[in-house]
């Protein structure tokens, strides 16, 4: 029984995983560590120099550099034409053969109050956080799922002998998203929709693979996962501090963040574990418990165990929302409509 708890389910060693906005922060930081773990990499990004700055970072933390492999691949994600473009380039570098994991990690956010954000940032952060996942999840799907010419068969005939091979491992297909896709505060609504909309879309696609499972039950099956980091302390994160309004950073007093080496490692834990929703911090996973819906919780047990968080915890975010309510109602008392703070 131990055994069967302590299965990785996310093994690395010697396949290819293509990370986008790999060139910093959480994507960086995967790459180098799932590269420790024996992992080819190849990162995407927009900014080439970036990138080969990058692959040096990854390769030096690979536990065989000489003979794994890494690549770079500039481009913007947000063109859709680009993700077809991606795919067909690490086919061709890898013989011919796709990625066994696609992680997204592409992203941008604008936390400023709805109706003082420049119309166009709503587009902008929509097509940098979810559609450059949609366009990317759609390539690598299409090259997983569509090379089967036929659905394989599992019948017999006669009293032949047939021998069982082990079943190939799974690909992953992984987006990051936010704690924001469950709980958002004042100053995020530009950017937690778009969060929120790659939580749905991991949950559909969830459902999806089941029926590819069913038709070609030889095939490597995919497994759709979706990580909720908080607080991330990044070069970004510095440059969101200087647009967000003292509203929002006071009611974010209680994260206390995680740099973006936490992250990474904490969701590949969590990936190993065989996770369907990856929560990064306590606070995140207490929430997530409440809003979790019909995604797979990774087992009856931890189900259960979700199911009677979730009751509580219930409870308490009512209590957290009827907080975070009153601090912006007696915020705007204080000191005007602006979000800030007056001198």
């Amino acid at each position: 029984m131990g055994a069967l708890f302590s299965k990785n389910q996310f093994p690395v060693d010697g396949r290819v995983v293509l990370i986008t906005g790999g060139s910093r922060g959480t994507g960086l930081e995967a790459g180098r560590q799932l590269a420790a773990n024996g992992a080819d990499v190849v990162v995407v990004a927009r900014d080439a120099e970036r990138l080969q700055q990058a692959v040096f970072y990854i390769q030096e933390g690979a536990i065989r550099p000489e003979t794994q492999r890494f690549h770079f691949i500039s481009a913007d994600l947000t063109d859709p034409s680009e993700a077809q473009r991606i795919m067909g380039e690490v086919v061709a570098w890898n013989l011919g053969s796709p990625p066994d994991i696609v992680w997204c990690c592409a992203g941008a956010t604008h936390p400023t109050l709805f109706i003082d954000t420049p119309v166009d940032q709503f587009r902008a952060i929509m097509d940098a956080n979810y559609f450059t996942a949609v366009y990317m999840a759609q390539a690598a799907l299409q090259a997983w799922l569509r090379p089967p010419l036929t659905p394989s068969s599992s019948k017999t005939g006669g009293t032949t002998a047939v021998q069982i091979a082990p079943p190939p491992l799974p690909r992953h297909l992984i987006f990051t998203a936010s704690f924001l896709s469950f709980y958002s505060i004042t100053g995020y609504s530009p950017y937690s929709p778009s969060k929120a909309a790659l939580r749905s879309l991991s949950d559909s696609l969830s459902q999806e693979m089941n029926l590819y499972a069913g038709a070609y039950p030889d095939q490597p099956r995919v497994r759709i996962h979706t990580v909720f980091p908080a607080t991330i302390y990044t070069e970004s994160y510095a440059a969101e501090d200087l647009i967000k309004t003292d509203v929002t950073k006071k009611l974010e007093e209680a994260d206390e963040g995680q740099t973006a080496e936490e992250v990474a490692r904490l969701s590949i834990r969590g990936l190993e574990a065989g996770q369907e929703l990856i929560a990064t911090d306590l606070l995140t996973r207490l929430v997530m418990t409440t809003v979790m819906g019909g995604s797979v919780r990774g087992g009856i047990w931890r189900g259960l165990g979700t199911w009677i968080v979730g009751c509580f915890i219930s409870v308490v975010m009512l209590y957290v929302r009827a907080t975070h309510d009153s601090v912006a109602r007696k915020w705007g008392k204080e000191n005007g409509a602006s979000g800030m703070k007056r001198v």
